[in-house]
């Protein structure tokens, strides 16, 4: 399999598979392709592996492009402004990512759902559930933004809000700690919670929080009159 990825704001990727090669993406992930592709939709790993993907805000369904022929290409393109990262796991590391970042992946690729303590669940928004990245093969995430690749060293914290995570490596101690004072907690815009992430391993922080992103767009929406 090759691949290339192309464009700026918006970027796509374009994966060039040889006879009896294949990928899976979420379903409607794909934007276009060449007329030798064979393709399978289905509750990829189980209906229960599916649903934790939805509450991750992936698709139910998983959709498999196998090529027929070689040199056959596949393309497909991010739904926000940012970057499209490739990884390779190697059967050993794994990738915790954040929620809807997947793109797309070798079918050796294990995609689960990273479920962190309950009171992130109540209280940490978006890192509530994340995507577990596991098994061997290449793996392409879209992501929000600029993106910042921090290495912690060990002991060494960050405080990041939720939805500036992009990924880490699953080494790295993920956990979430309350917004002191009450003044910060109202007027400084963060919410209660924060999420901190402890070394040693590498983070990567996207500079698009889409939570937010949404909620200024939404601002400016025109309200209904009565």
């Amino acid at each position: 399999m090759r691949y290339k990825i192309f464009g700026d704001k918006l970027p796509g990727l374009t994966l060039q598979l040889d006879a009896g090669e294949s990928i899976y993406t979420q379903s409607g992930g794909m934007s276009w392709m060449s007329d030798d592709f064979q393709m399978d939709t289905n509750v990829r790993g189980g209906l229960m592996k599916g649903l934790g993907r939805m509450l991750t805000g992936e698709s139910l369904f998983m959709a498999n492009y196998m090529a027929n022929t070689n040199n056959a290409e596949i393309t497909l393109t991010s739904a926000m402004p940012g970057e499209i990262r490739a990884l390779q796991l190697d059967g050993r590391k794994q990738y915790i990512a954040q929620k809807s970042s997947f793109l797309c992946a070798q079918p050796t690729v294990v995609l689960s759902t990273f479920v962190n303590k309950l009171k992130t669940g109540l209280f940490g928004g978006e890192g509530f559930l994340m995507q577990r990245l596991s098994g061997e093969g290449m793996v392409f995430l879209e992501l929000d933004g600029s993106i910042v690749e921090i290495d912690l060293q060990p002991g060494q914290r960050l405080k990041v809000d939720t939805g500036n995570i992009a990924f880490f490596e699953s080494d790295v101690k993920y956990d979430v700690v309350t917004v002191k004072g009450f003044s910060n907690i109202l007027f400084g815009g963060e919410g209660l919670f924060l999420s901190v992430l402890e070394g040693p391993g590498k983070v990567w922080l996207q500079s698009l929080n889409t939570a937010s992103f949404a909620a200024r767009i939404m601002g400016f929406m025109p309200h209904k009159s009565g």
